[in-house]
């Protein structure tokens, strides 16, 4: 097991949970940034890193434990079809990887005892389709295609020094039996793997939890299951399943319940109640969820929030 994957479970033994930083297009959305094309926030790692670097900063001094990398849509074969084929994408991979470890050092100046992790995003096959299609799940490749289209940025994100890879928003099992195997090719790297859902019991491309559970327990380079990117609302069954599915920690991080329209890019943000994620993460800790944090439409404030109310019940247990 690897120095980083050692330092990211110490921390969950030591503070029987780990905080995970929300969504990070919403924050530079409301920093100015538009980010209705393919390319979504790679565009502003090309444009203005030092945002995404501000960005990881105000998560981490919110709270969070984890600084998510900015590398979840960056492919060459995104940066072919977007016109900037001049640029490496993994040279942009690990920019990205740069910029959380840069936030971690700023935190470390004021609080130097504090554990920080950096995660690598590994994005699916569907979030270069930029589509909806990881919401989904309905596109087919072959193993090895699977395997040629993600080779580069996990390598890219490995070599640059993450702590875990969060393989996320996935909405395939066989994308999913590919980055499985995938992950043997870098014996030092340790992943968690979530996934989006068609309903509680399934993920988005119908495959039961059941039978993704099966494959990933007996893979000890990964140290963690769960659900991402799908409605709070969604995520209380579905973690009570995979808890009798395995013995590993579970990991959940929603987005704000809001709708996603994928053909204009844009969310529906006429619903006027937002789930409460404080609320909700006791019951997730309670169904076993150790990795807890939001995806898309949540904020620094929203992660705070999560943070105290975990340690609050820290503080009345003995976790």
């Amino acid at each position: 097991m690897s120095q980083q994957t050692d330092m990211v479970l110490s921390l969950l033994d030591k503070q029987g949970f780990i905080i995970l930083d929300g969504a990070l297009a919403t924050e530079l959305e409301r920093r100015g940034y538009k980010l209705n094309t393919s390319l979504w926030s790679a565009e502003v790692l090309i444009k203005n890193p030092k945002l995404i670097q501000q960005v990881h900063l105000d998560y981490f001094l919110a709270g969070a434990d984890v600084a998510t990398t900015s590398s979840y849509q960056v492919s060459d074969e995104g940066l072919e079809e977007a016109g900037l084929s001049t640029i490496d994408a993994s040279k942009l991979v690990k920019r990205s990887v740069e910029l959380a470890m840069k936030a971690k050092l700023d935190v470390h100046a004021q609080q130097p005892d504090r554990k920080l992790i950096v995660a690598g995003s590994v994005g699916p096959y569907g979030a270069y389709l930029a589509n909806g299609a990881e919401y989904r799940g309905d596109y087919r490749l072959s193993e090895d295609q699977f395997k040629a289209f993600h080779r580069p940025r996990m390598r890219a994100l490995v070599e640059a020094g993450v702590d875990v890879l969060a393989i996320e928003t996935i909405p395939s099992f066989p994308e999913t039996l590919a980055l499985q195997n995938l992950l043997s090719e870098f014996p030092a790297a340790r992943a968690w793997f979530s996934f989006t859902l068609k309903d509680s019991g399934h993920i988005s491309d119908g495959t039961s939890l059941r039978q993704v559970a099966e494959i990933l327990e007996t893979s000890k380079r990964i140290i963690a299951i769960g659900v991402n990117c799908v409605p709070p609302e969604s995520t209380i069954e579905a973690l009570q399943l995979l808890s009798g599915l395995t013995k590993k920690p579970l990991v959940v991080y929603p987005n704000s319940g809001e709708s996603y329209d994928a053909s204009s890019k844009k969310w529906d943000d006429r619903r006027k109640e937002r789930s409460d994620l404080a609320t909700l993460a006791p019951k997730w800790f309670s169904a076993r969820a150790k990795f807890i944090g939001g995806c898309c439409r949540t904020t620094p404030t929203e992660i705070r929030n999560v943070r105290r109310a975990l340690e609050s019940i820290a503080k009345s247990s003995d976790i």
